[in-house]
């Protein structure tokens, strides 16, 4: 992991790109509240951001710490780079923590079956351990997501009674038994990535 604090090259792109507007802060649920002129500015920042960020720059975010990975994931999906499918995939896998669910958020959008599994690859390695609470709901809601648009039934296995959603969630402290209640706003946070990269794509054919 690259270090803002030793490396001037993260500093200079966390100012360019993460804490504009307190960015890396809005994205995720917090962005659904955005309502009027405050939603139109915050849109066109971050669609022109991910329209200015090279592949380069997004490479380096996403050795950052959790703002800078949340903000790229967004740009990445914004501007629907799926060539960092497989560096978003490597992130959501490397370890669990409170900050995944832009990674499954970016493979959301993308919505094909590479990006399926590797959510199904995430909810086979994590859910058999109840000592960590993180993510699992957001990535089994965001698989319900992608079966919905791919027409599939990948998330089914996990909540069959007694499988490994179940014995998860009696094992642990968390409170949403029914990952369905939070597709809606896995629904909801595609559809604004979505709307973004629309608008990307209209910026850049008027050039």
């Amino acid at each position: 992991m690259r270090d803002a604090r030793s490396d001037p090259e993260l500093s200079d792109l966390i100012r360019r790109f993460v804490v504009p507007g307190r960015r890396y802060m809005k994205l995720g649920g917090s962005l659904l509240r955005l309502g009027g002129a405050e939603r139109d500015l915050f849109v066109r920042d971050l669609v022109r951001a991910a329209g200015e960020i090279t592949p380069a720059e997004l490479g380096i975010l996403l050795e950052g710490g959790w703002r800078e990975s949340r903000t790229a994931s967004w740009l990445v999906a914004v501007a629907g780079r799926t060539e960092f499918r497989g560096r978003l995939g490597d992130l959501l896998l490397s370890g669990p923590g409170p900050y995944g669910g832009s990674q499954a958020i970016a493979l959301a959008t993308f919505g094909t079956a590479a990006d399926a599994d590797l959510l199904c690859q995430y909810l086979d390695r994590y859910l058999p351990r109840p000592d960590l609470v993180w993510d699992r709901t957001f990535a089994l809601s965001t698989l319900l997501h992608v079966d919905g648009v791919l027409g599939t039934d990948r998330a089914s296995p996990y909540l069959a009674p007694g499988g490994l959603w179940e014995r998860w969630t009696d094992a642990t402290s968390n409170e949403v038994r029914d990952p369905q209640e939070y597709r809606q706003v896995v629904a909801q946070l595609c559809s604004f990535a979505h709307e973004c990269a629309a608008l990307l794509a209209a910026r850049e054919s008027e050039r």
